[in-house]
């Protein structure tokens, strides 16, 4: 079986690590049962605190990677 093998780098949008990582300290407090829904109520909270006009989680992680 041959596996094709590309060079390719890809580039992680800035902010996307911070998210993930605040996304994973939640799942390793709360311990859901169903992560999935627990991922989709966790960022639909983000998203409805960016959209209130607060802390936009991928600005504010973005120039902390900086």
């Amino acid at each position: 079986m041959s596996v094709a093998y590309s060079n390719t780098n890809m580039r992680v949008p800035a902010g996307f690590r911070n998210l993930l990582e605040g996304l994973a300290r939640e799942v390793l407090r709360e311990q859901p049962t169903n992560v999935v829904a627990f991922a989709a109520q966790y960022f639909q909270k983000l998203l409805e605190q960016r959209e209130a006009g607060g802390i936009d989680p991928v600005a504010w992680g973005a120039m902390l990677e900086d």
